[in-house]
């Protein structure tokens, strides 16, 4: 892709989960380069997690900020009409030549709404350059606060929205030592359920805003039944238990291969 030298870049800058000491120093410097920022809303007037941040940190957001409104739906045709909406509001900016920073929580690259953004404006203007920065995940800043590895030597690890639901769990207890679990509130008395039938709640955590100021961590997780959780929470599973075939030359074999 051939970038025009008078054409902005649209730019990702990962914010991390909270704590305003885990800004990465390019983020810092993005913040501070003149760009234009933008950030997203669930709705008009509401406010915005990552702009949050930005003031966690002592800054103050530039006047004409833009404010890009991206609802919390499964509805593909509302979410396409949003990220076109934010792309077209972004380009005249961008062709002027004028760098766009879109505040992001966590990483960019994590189940990101930047990633939609940046499709939808490079398929209206191929040439526009994107950078994405990368953050601190809040399941990494979880793992840290907590002291729970999420993989030692050649554990597997599985990174998932909690919603694929309980039976998707036991498959993946079959192949995983750590189960990521994002996004645990509407499920979260049915996993709960499922961890005691399995007998793994002692090796469970829920972390709710993790690296947030308003972080909690909760290690006893039946204490949360019926309990209305923030939407900003996870859950780190470590399965001790798990059955894994020998070492073969250094690696594990496939699964249904012939050890010899």
């Amino acid at each position: 892709m051939t970038h025009s030298p008078h054409q902005g870049r649209l730019i990702g800058v990962s914010l991390g989960p909270g704590d305003p000491g885990l800004i990465t120093r390019r983020a810092w410097e993005v913040l501070h380069s003149g760009a234009h920022w933008a950030y997203p809303v669930r709705a008009a007037r509401a406010e915005s997690y990552a702009l949050g941040i930005t003031r966690l940190a002592g800054l103050t957001p530039p006047a004409e900020a833009s404010a890009l409104i991206f609802p919390m739906t499964h509805d593909i045709e509302k979410l396409s009409r949003h990220w076109l909406a934010a792309a077209q509001s972004l380009l005249p900016i961008l062709e002027r030549g004028r760098d766009v920073a879109f505040l992001v929580e966590g990483d960019a690259s994590t189940y990101s709404t930047f990633g939609h953004l940046a499709r939808t404006v490079t398929a209206l203007a191929p040439t526009i350059e994107v950078e994405t920065i990368a953050g601190v995940a809040s399941f990494l800043a979880g793992a840290a606060r907590t002291g729970v590895p999420l993989g030692d030597t050649d554990d597997t690890i599985a990174i998932l929205p909690a919603g694929y639901g309980v039976a998707t769990l036991d498959r993946l207890l079959e192949d995983f030592d750590t189960l990521v679990l994002l996004k645990v509130k509407p499920l979260l008395d049915e996993i709960i359920d499922w961890l005691e039938q399995r007998q793994l709640l002692e090796h469970a955590l829920f972390i709710e805003r993790a690296g947030s100021p308003e972080e909690r961590v909760v290690r006893w997780l039946p204490t949360l039944r019926g309990e209305e959780v923030n939407y900003l929470s996870l859950l780190l599973l470590r399965h001790p238990h798990r059955q894994r075939p020998p070492l073969v030359r250094g690696c594990r074999p496939r699964r249904g291969a012939p050890t010899p």
